[in-house]
């Protein structure tokens, strides 16, 4: 009858429903293991090569109510650093987080913040290599924060003094 083939054919979709929803769980899963996997052995392999580690204190929350936000989200960046924080701590390596505002701008060669050409504001996320007007090095974006926040890191007084 009419009734019974219209209910088979709504259990049918359900049930293919159900699978799909299963099916796409499992691949979630499997992208949140790999991705935890490279984050463990990322982590191991930078406390084995480095004692002092300086990462920026960025904040996941803040960065994700912009455009960038599925990046973010998908880039897991405290849980990378918690796991670079106890592999430190057990590999007897310095950790320390930085607060990283303005390390893109400031010149890592000279310390100037002055330059008319340096990177500023949302619209500056565009710039990747910019030169100093002061002293006329130029910079890779990532390179100089990095630069910067490792100096800054270094400044603070706490270094050397092993983690507990």
């Amino acid at each position: 009858d009419r009734f019974g083939r219209c209910a088979a054919e709504k259990l049918a979709k359900a049930q293919r429903a159900r699978k799909h929803k299963r099916h796409i769980a499992k691949l979630y899963a499997k992208v949140a293991n790999a991705r935890a996997d490279f984050q463990h052995k990322l982590a191991l392999d930078l406390v084995r090569r480095f004692d002092y580690i300086a990462v920026g204190n960025v904040s996941a929350a803040k960065l994700a109510r912009t455009r960038m936000a599925r990046s973010v989200y998908d880039a897991s960046w405290s849980s990378f650093r918690n796991k670079l924080r106890y592999k430190a701590i057990a590999h007897g390596a310095t950790f320390e987080e930085v607060d990283e505002s303005g390390s893109t701008q400031s010149c890592s060669s000279c310390g100037s913040k002055d330059s008319t050409t340096r990177p500023k504001g949302i619209a500056g996320l565009r710039i990747r290599e910019w030169a100093c007007s002061d002293c006329g090095v130029e910079h890779d974006r990532d390179t100089n924060a990095a630069l910067n926040i490792l100096r800054c890191g270094r400044a603070s007084p706490g270094v050397g003094i092993l983690s507990l």
